[in-house]
C-alpha cells in the first residue's frame, strides 16, 4: 500500500503538470475562435437567468448571444463537475478573469455554471457578453491527493479487511450462504445476471462484475443494490460527475447566508440518514462534500460502477467509508483519460478492477454472458476477439434490422447490419493540418454525409444515428458538413461516446497512407467501443489497404467481408478518380488473399453476396493520365447511381417488398437458360431496370455458361445483351461491309477481323475469373460493380491512345532528322558508315531539334525564352508552356490535388508553396542585420584602442 501511495502520489503530480502546461498554452498560443472549435471555450454568451442554490451559491445560466429563438451552442467537451473561468468579451488571461465556477447543467440552448461568489460580487449585466474557458480541475487532484494521503494513514475502521485484501496482504474470505430462492425484484434477469447477483452478495469483501457491451450491467447492479437494501445494508453508488445601504445589505445577506448553510446541513443530514441508497460520484463522496455529515461507519457497501474507466486513486474516496465493494465495468473497453503520456506509461492508467482480474481472476470476478443490444453480426467479431468467443445474442437483438423500426422501408443499407465502404486505391488521403494534432479525411466526410442521406432517406430518425470517429479533426469536419441539416444527428470521437448506443452507427477510421501508419487505431479497445456502440447497423468507411497492416483491425475487415457488405467509394463519389498504391505485402500473405478472393468468385450465384474480382491491366497508362480520362468519362458512370436511385424509389413505394439477392440470381439464370434452349433466337436483351446488383450477376452467370455478353447504350437506356457463342463474329461482320453501326456501339477498322473485334470487346467487358493482379490494390474489393469494369476499359483505351501518339511523335522526329541531314547530304547508310563529320552532324540535328519549342505545331525557339514542364520533362515556348494547352492537363491536376491535400491551399499556377521572403520583412532583416554589424565593429573598435 505504502509502495502505492507513494508511486501514484508523484504520477499524479505530473499529470497535474501536464494538464495544467496544456491550459497555460491554449491561452498563450491558440486564439479563442480555435479554443471554440476544439471546444473549450464558448464565445458570445449572454446570462439568460439567475438564483441562488445549495450552499447559497450563486447559479447562473449562459446562452448564445443571438436574435434567433431556436439559436444553439456549438459543439463542445463541457460537461457537468468541469472547472470553468468566466471572462468578459475581450480578455483571456488569469488576469482578466472575473471568477471561477463549476458547471452543473448544460444543454443544446445553455450551459448552468455555479459560482461562490455572491451575485453582488459578480453584477452580471444583461446586455453584455461573456465567455466560459474550460481550466485544469484543480479541486478533483486535491480530492485524490487528500484520499491517497489518508490511505497511507488508515489503521483501524470499517475498510481494513477489505484494503488488505485489495493490496494482497490476504486473500478474499470464502463467501457466504445465500438462498437461491430469493425473490428477486427485476424477475426477467437470465441466469448469467442471476449468477452474478448471488456471487456479488454472497462476497464479503470485493465482487466484480464484468459485463461487456450490452449485457445489461446496470441492471444486474440495480438488482444487486435492491437485494442488499432488502437485507437491511447501506449502499452508496458512484454514477458514471446607494453606499450605505449596499453594507447594510451586504451584512444582512452574510447573517442570513449561515443561517441557510446551518439549515441545508441538517436538512441533508435528516435525507441522508434516511436514505438506503446514496448516489454520488468518486470525487462527490470526499469529505468535504455533503456525505462528511455521516459517521464513518455508516455504509455497508460502497459500489463503484464503471470501475474501470475510473483513476484507482479515485475510487479510494469512497472505499475506505465500507467493509465491502462491488465493482462493475469492463476492462476491455477504454481506460481512464490520462494527458500525460509518461504517467500513463508508468501505470496510472491501470484501473482498480484490471489490477484485481489480474492477481484474482475468477474468484473474483463474474462475467455477463447475454448481450441486449447488437445484432448478431456485429456481436460476434467483439466476442470472438475480445471475450473468447462467449457472448451469445438474445433472440430478442440477434437478428433485429433497421428495417424493422417503425417508418423505415426496405433499402440496400437497412437490410444489412454490416457495411464496409472500401477507399482504398480511390485517392481520398488523410490530411492533418499544422495546428492540429490530430487527423482528417474529407473523402470520407463526403462518404458518411451520403450515407447519412440514404439511411434518413429510407425513414431512418437521425437521433437514432451517431456518427464516430477516432479523430476529433475529424469529428469537426462532420459536424460542418452535417449538424446544421441534421441538428438531432449526434457526431462525436470514440472516446466521448463510450457507454453510448444508437441504432445505427457510422465509423469513419480516417487512415489513409501510403506508409499504412494507423496511428492510436492501434488501440484494440478505441476500435472495440467504436464497434460495440451499434444495435442494428454498422457502417465502417475506411482505407482497407492502411488499416489492415494493423491484425487487429484486419480481422474487423475480414469479418464484414465474410458477415456484410462491402462496397467501394466509388458508388458514393463520382469525382473521385482510382489511384494504386500498394503496402509491402508477404509473399504468404499475398497468396492468402489471392486464394480468398478466388474462393469468393467461385461460390458464383449460389452466394448470397455476389462477387465480381476484375482483372487489372499490367499495361495500363500511367494513372495522372487515366484520372484526366475517367473525369471526362463521369456521364457514363451515372448509370450505376440512376439504377441505384430507382431501386431505392420503388422499394419506398412498396415497403413490404425485402431485397433477396439469391431469389434475383436464381430468376435471372432460368431466364438466361430459356434463352439457350430457344433455338429461334440467337440474342437476349435484358431491359434497362436492372439495378447494378443484377447486372453483375448477369455478366456472371453468362460467363460462366459460355455466353457472349455486353453492356449497351447510355445512362438510362443502358442494358445488358447476352448472345449465344459467334453471334458477335457474323453481326460485325456484316456492318464492317455495309459501314454501319450495331445497335449503338461504334465499329473501328480493326473490328472488321472477326477473331480481332471477338478478343477486344471480351477484353473490355468479360469478367475474368483468374483474379486481380495487383492483389493490393484489389483484395478488399470483394463487391465490385460496372463503374469498375468502365474505368478499366478507360485505362485500356487511354493507354493504346498514349502509344499511338508515341510512336507518331518519334515517327515524326526520325522524319525531321532525316529530311535535315538528307539536306546536308547524308543518307541513313552514310550515316552508319560514315565519317567522324557525319556524327558530329547528326549531334548538331539533335541539339537543334531540342532547341525548339516541343509542341509538335510549333517551330519557336526555347534556346533564349522558354519553360520546362515539370510534368512531362520538355520544353516551350511562352505560347505553349501550360500544361493544359500542350497536353499536360491532367498531370497537372492530379499534382495539383496532391498539393490541396497535403497543405490544403492552392497556389498560383498549381506550384508549390512561394518560400521567398516578404519585401517589407526582408528590408526589416537587412536593417537589423546592419545595426548588429555596426554594433559588432564599435565593440572591436573600442577593444582595440584600450589595448593601445
Amino acid at each position: 500500500m505504502e509502495s502505492f501511495v507513494f508511486k501514484n502520489l508523484e504520477l499524479l503530480q505530473e499529470e497535474r503538470a501536464a494538464e495544467v502546461e496544456e491550459t497555460r498554452e491554449w491561452r498563450e498560443n491558440v486564439s479563442v475562435k480555435k479554443l471554440q472549435q476544439r471546444g473549450v471555450c464558448l464565445l458570445k454568451l449572454q446570462v439568460a437567468s439567475q438564483r441562488t442554490g445549495l450552499y447559497g451559491r450563486f447559479i447562473v445560466s449562459f446562452e448564445p448571444r443571438k436574435y434567433e429563438a431556436s439559436a444553439s451552442l456549438p459543439s463542445n467537451n463541457f460537461g457537468p463537475g468541469d472547472i470553468v473561468g468566466l471572462y468578459d468579451n475581450q480578455g483571456s488571461t488569469s488576469l482578466d478573469q472575473l471568477a471561477s465556477g463549476v458547471v452543473t447543467r448544460i444543454t443544446q440552448k445553455s450551459i448552468t455554471v455555479a459560482f461562490d461568489e455572491s451575485s453582488d460580487q459578480l453584477n452580471f449585466n444583461n446586455d453584455s457578453s461573456y465567455k466560459l474557458l474550460k481550466l485544469a480541475n484543480d479541486v478533483t487532484y486535491k480530492r485524490l491527493k487528500n484520499a491517497l494521503n489518508a490511505l497511507s494513514q488508515y489503521h483501524a475502521g470499517p475498510a481494513s479487511n477489505l484494503i488488505d485484501v485489495l493490496f494482497g496482504a490476504s486473500g478474499p474470505s470464502s463467501p457466504s450462504e445465500i438462498q437461491k430462492s430469493q425473490e428477486l425484484y427485476n424477475p426477467c434477469l437470465d441466469d448469467s445476471q442471476k449468477e452474478a447477483v448471488n456471487f456479488a452478495l454472497a462476497q464479503k469483501e470485493v465482487a466484480i462484475i464484468h459485463g461487456p457491451p450490452g449485457t445489461g450491467k446496470t441492471t444486474t447492479v440495480v438488482e444487486i443494490i435492491l437485494q442488499a437494501v432488502k437485507q437491511g445494508l447501506k449502499v452508496k453508488m458512484k454514477k458514471a460527475q446607494d453606499r450605505g445601504q449596499k453594507v447594510h445589505f451586504r451584512g444582512e445577506i452574510k447573517t442570513l447566508r449561515k443561517e441557510l448553510r446551518a439549515r441545508e446541513e441538517a436538512a441533508t443530514v435528516q435525507i441522508l440518514k434516511k436514505a438506503s441508497v446514496v448516489l454520488a460520484t468518486n470525487t462527490g463522496a470526499s469529505d468535504d462534500g455533503p456525505l462528511k455529515l455521516l459517521p464513518d461507519d455508516y455504509f455497508d457497501i460502497v459500489v463503484i460502477d464503471e470501475c474501470a474507466q475510473a483513476l484507482e486513486a479515485s475510487c479510494w474516496i469512497p472505499l475506505m467509508k465500507a467493509p465491502k465493494c462491488i465493482l462493475s465495468g469492463d476492462h476491455k473497453q477504454l481506460p481512464p483519460t490520462i494527458i500525460s503520456n509518461k504517467a500513463a506509461a508508468n501505470g496510472l492508467s491501470l484501473s482498480l478492477m484490471e489490477r484485481l482480474i489480474q492477481r484474482y481472476g475468477e474468484r473474483v470476478v463474474k462475467m455477463l454472458t447475454v448481450q441486449y443490444r447488437m445484432n448478431n453480426a456485429i456481436m460476434q467479431w467483439a466476442s470472438k476477439q475480445m471475450y473468447d468467443g462467449r457472448l451469445v445474442a438474445h433472440e430478442m437483438v440477434a437478428a433485429h434490422l433497421l428495417k424493422d423500426l417503425p417508418g423505415v422501408v426496405s433499402t440496400e443499407e437497412t437490410v444489412i447490419p454490416l457495411l464496409l465502404v472500401d477507399t482504398s486505391g480511390c485517392g481520398l488521403p488523410e490530411i492533418d493540418e499544422e495546428d492540429e494534432q490530430s487527423k482528417g479525411n474529407k473523402g470520407e466526410v463526403q462518404i458518411v454525409v451520403k450515407h447519412i442521406q440514404a439511411l434518413t432517406e429510407a425513414g431512418v430518425c437521425p437521433k437514432d444515428i451517431a456518427v464516430i470517429t477516432p479523430y476529433n479533426l475529424q469529428v469537426q469536419l462532420l459536424r460542418k458538413e452535417l449538424s446544421s441539416k441534421y441538428p438531432e444527428l449526434e457526431i462525436k470521437s470514440v472516446d466521448g461516446f463510450q457507454g453510448r448506443e444508437k441504432e445505427a452507427v457510422v465509423l469513419s477510421l480516417v487512415r489513409s497512407n501510403r506508409r499504412g501508419e494507423v496511428g492510436f487505431l492501434a488501440e484494440d479497445r478505441r476500435t472495440n467501443v467504436a464497434v460495440t456502440r451499434a444495435r442494428r447497423h454498422l457502417t465502417v468507411v475506411c482505407d482497407v489497404v492502411t488499416v489492415s497492416t494493423h491484425p487487429f483491425l484486419k480481422s474487423l475487415v475480414d469479418h464484414i467481408t465474410e458477415h456484410g457488405e462491402v462496397r467501394t467509394a466509388f458508388e458514393y463519389c463520382d469525382d473521385i478518380v482510382s489511384e494504386h498504391y500498394s503496402h509491402p505485402v508477404l509473399p504468404a500473405e499475398q497468396k492468402k488473399t489471392k486464394d480468398h478472393l478466388v474462393q469468393k468468385s467461385d461460390k458464383g450465384s449460389n452466394s448470397d453476396k455476389s462477387v465480381m474480382v476484375s482483372k487489372v491491366n499490367k499495361d495500363s497508362a500511367n494513372h495522372s493520365s487515366q484520372k484526366a480520362e475517367i473525369s471526362k468519362k463521369n456521364a457514363d458512370l451515372e448509370s450505376c447511381k440512376i439504377q441505384k436511385e430507382n431501386v431505392i424509389s420503388e422499394t419506398k413505394e412498396k415497403s413490404t417488398e425485402t431485397i433477396n439477392v439469391k431469389d434475383n440470381s436464381g430468376k435471372l439464370k432460368d431466364q438466361i437458360m430459356r434463352f439457350i434452349e430457344d433455338n429461334a433466337t440467337n440474342k437476349f436483351e435484358f431491359p434497362p431496370s436492372l439495378n447494378s446488383h443484377d447486372r453483375l450477376l448477369v455478366h456472371q452467370i453468362a460467363e460462366e455458361l459460355g455466353l457472349e455478353h455486353f453492356s449497351v447504350g447510355e445512362n438510362r437506356d443502358r442494358f445488358i445483351v447476352v448472345a449465344k457463342s459467334g453471334f458477335m463474329e457474323r453481326q460485325k461482320q456484316l456492318h464492317c461491309q455495309v459501314d454501319q453501326k450495331w445497335v449503338g456501339v461504334p465499329l473501328k477498322q480493326s473490328d472488321c477481323d472477326p477473331q480481332i473485334s471477338v478478343e477486344n470487346e471480351k477484353e473490355q467487358i468479360l469478367v475474368e475469373k483468374e483474379g486481380p493482379q495487383d492483389i493490393s490494390s484489389c483484395a478488399s474489393q470483394s463487391k465490385l460493380d460496372l463503374k469498375t469494369l468502365h474505368i478499366e476499359r478507360m485505362q485500356r483505351e487511354q493507354a493504346k491512345r498514349e502509344e499511338q501518339a508515341r510512336q507518331k511523335q518519334n515517327s515524326t522526329n526520325t522524319a525531321s532528322l532525316k529530311s535535315k541531314n538528307k539536306k546536308h547530304g547524308k543518307t541513313k547508310d552514310g550515316l552508319a558508315s560514315g565519317t567522324e563529320e557525319d556524327f558530329d552532324a547528326l549531334i548538331a540535328a539533335t541539339i537543334k531539334a531540342d532547341s525548339i519549342c516541343a509542341y509538335l505545331k510549333c517551330s519557336g525557339s526555347v534556346r533564349t525564352i522558354g519553360q520546362h514542364c515539370i510534368h512531362c520533362n520538355k520544353h516551350y515556348c511562352l505560347s505553349h508552356h501550360i500544361p493544359e494547352v500542350h497536353g499536360c492537363s491532367a498531370h497537372a491536376k492530379a499534382h495539383a490535388r496532391k498539393l490541396i491535400s497535403r497543405e490544403g491551399v492552392l497556389y498560383a499556377g498549381s506550384s508549390s508553396k512561394d518560400k521567398t521572403l516578404d519585401p517589407v520583412k526582408r528590408a526589416h532583416l537587412q536593417r537589423k542585420l546592419g545595426k548588429k554589424i555596426d554594433q559588432l565593429a564599435s565593440q572591436r573598435s573600442a577593444k582595440k584602442e584600450s589595448k593601445n
